[in-house]
């Protein structure tokens, strides 16, 4: 891939488990899910299916609509200390904060809203209700449907376009498009993955930290 230069900085930021501090689709599927969604989250973890693939099989088990879900997970999940930093950090050097998530767009939309954030650059997965479950998609910036591979896309579109890429996630999802970054933020299962591939990763525990690292970019 032939990258132009370098001339602006973007920062990409995962959701479920990162922004908040809990996953909200597991949740999700723990409530709703008519089926036994957990053998498909252990094909996902052991790396035998992509993360699309499991979150399209696990989120056609449910069949509540998006006001009883939204309803279901206000309360429950809290945002990580710190965004509103963050979001301020960026917007003070300059730097284009970009949500990407493999959740569902409406309930990263509707949790960003509440915390007064409504107007970040997000992409996650649509969805759409049906008789038989919801049905989830994912597009990629260039308008068509995608498998697989969401944030790595989004990843190379970036750098596509000129941006220094810095990076904050916490999840396997996060494994692959934090190694297009310069600068990666990491917990949990990509903290550990980043240094059992001795990559240079700083971590965090909350949002504050990681707007006090880039004030120095």
């Amino acid at each position: 891939m032939t990258l132009p230069q370098a001339t602006k900085t973007l920062v990409q930021c995962d959701f479920d488990g990162t922004i908040t501090e809990r996953d909200v689709s597991y949740l999700v599927l723990d409530a709703f899910a008519e089926g036994n969604w957990r053998p498909l989250l252990q094909e996902y973890e052991e790396g035998r299916i992509p993360v699309g693939e499991f979150n399209t099989k696990a989120f056609a088990m449910v069949k509540a609509d998006e006001a009883t879900l939204l309803k279901f997970i206000d309360g429950k999940i809290m945002i990580r200390p710190g965004l509103q930093e963050m979001v301020d950090c960026c917007d003070r050097k300059g730097l284009r904060l970009v949500v990407v998530s493999n959740g569902l767009l409406f309930y990263v939309k509707a949790m960003l809203e509440k915390a007064g954030l409504g107007k970040l650059e997000m992409y996650a997965a649509h969805t759409c209700l049906q008789p038989s479950g919801m049905e989830v998609c994912y597009i990629g910036h260039d308008g068509k449907q995608m498998p697989a591979g969401l944030k790595e896309s989004y990843s190379r579109h970036f750098l596509q376009q000129g941006y220094r890429l810095i990076y904050v996630g916490n999840g396997a999802s996060d494994v692959l498009p934090a190694q297009y970054a310069d600068k990666i933020f990491a917990r949990d299962t990509l903290l550990a993955s980043l240094r059992e591939k001795q990559i240079e990763c700083q971590p965090f525990d909350d949002l504050s930290e990681v707007a006090c690292a880039l004030e120095r970019v």
